[in-house]
């Protein structure tokens, strides 16, 4: 993957950089709307078109599951299926299978598990999930990896992650001898492991980095540990990796831990926290979150955020909104998600203006003042 570092910023380990693709060109800091199953919950890609992000992602189990594997060929990949000509990551799905707990059994061949939609039988494997993600014709492809819970000891990290390691080499192995179905290069990325032990996230990016990959992510936070711990681990995994390549901290998550993730130097960034929380009537603004179901909210005229300009918030009351939610309206929905998205977009946007003018600390401290605490 070309991927080029354009600025640093001088305070710290934040910096800027874009990559290409056969789709686009994707500048970084990047946040990736979250695409599980083809869509945007409640979004058109058109919908999208106009938020303009520069890439998005989908899930391997869900799309796996249904459409199918072979619905999914014969529709020629996901770009054609649902109608977007941009970039697209494709997470493994492991996340999801390793939730499933009493549903699936590990094994060095990979994950046996039920569907959670009719409970058959299924095994994934870190050949076949990088077949149904050739499949899918996704820009960037991830490693099947596991993801043990964050309470987890020692012992069970390290068993996960030197797993992970295998599998990781394995995927890497078949992604070379397998041809690309739509014309177009997929890249593959590698996952580190191993919780908060640092020995652990030594080893595990030392072991990915003899392999070899496109890129490389920082898997397992974010599942229940301190905050603090999420960011001194990311910033002590991030300064392992080659400095030449992208750095994706998986499914992270609200507005203060993207910034204060950049901040050591993450570049991608994937959540369904604007989506889920748009749906549930949380709005993220520049001075902090309201919940748009409030009554302070029935007779307001003004929009959800005074400094915000994307669609709902140029043409749409936070009293016409409330009353769409109070209603049961779907209108709603897709109002807020466009609200919220497009926070997140922007957010990135100015980090990236931040760190092109070597000012991105205190912007960010002023970011973060000006929000409150939005988690």
């Amino acid at each position: 993957m070309e991927f080029n570092v354009t600025h640093t910023d001088p305070g710290g380990n934040a910096r800027t950089g874009y990559f290409m693709t056969y789709h686009g060109r994707v500048e970084t800091p990047v946040f990736m709307p979250v695409g599980t199953r083809g869509a945007v919950k409640t979004l058109r890609s058109s919908d999208l078109l106009q938020l303009d992000p520069k890439i998005i992602l989908g899930n391997t189990y869900h799309l796996y599951l249904r459409p199918g594997n072979e619905t999914l060929r014969a529709m020629g990949g996901l770009h054609h299926f649902m109608n977007w000509d941009r970039p697209i990551l494709t997470d493994s799905g492991g996340f999801q299978v390793f939730s499933l707990k009493e549903l699936r059994k590990i094994s060095e061949e990979g994950v046996e598990f039920k569907s959670h939609i009719d409970g058959s039988p299924h095994l994934f494997t870190p050949e076949n999930v990088i077949e149904t993600e050739r499949v899918i014709g996704s820009d960037i492809a991830m490693v099947l990896d596991e993801c043990p819970p964050a309470q987890s000891d020692k012992p069970h990290h390290r068993q996960a992650m030197e797993r992970s390691m295998r599998w990781a080499k394995r995927a890497a192995h078949h992604h070379r001898t397998l041809p690309f179905p739509y014309g177009h290069q997929q890249f593959l990325f590698g996952i580190t492991q191993g919780g908060t032990y640092k020995d652990l996230r030594k080893e595990s990016a030392l072991k990915l980095r003899e392999i070899s990959f496109d890129g490389y992510a920082i898997g397992g936070l974010a599942v229940g540990e301190a905050t603090e711990e999420m960011y001194e681990t990311t910033e002590f995994t991030a300064s392992l990796l080659p400095t030449d390549r992208p750095r994706y901290l998986m499914g992270v998550g609200t507005p203060q831990d993207l910034l204060e993730s950049v901040a050591r130097g993450i570049d991608m960034f994937d959540c369904a926290m604007p989506t889920r929380n748009a749906r549930n009537g949380t709005i993220f603004t520049s001075y902090g979150k309201l919940n748009i179901r409030n009554a302070t909210y029935k007779e307001d005229n003004s929009p959800l955020d005074p400094n915000c300009s994307c669609e709902t918030c140029t043409n749409y009351s936070r009293g016409y909104i409330r009353h769409l939610f109070n209603v049961d309206e779907i209108t709603g929905l897709t109002l807020t998600t466009i609200h919220n998205i497009d926070f997140y977009l922007r957010l990135m946007e100015g980090t990236r203006e931040a760190i092109q003018e070597g000012r991105y600390r205190s912007w960010m401290e002023r970011k973060l003042e000006r929000m409150g605490e939005l988690n």
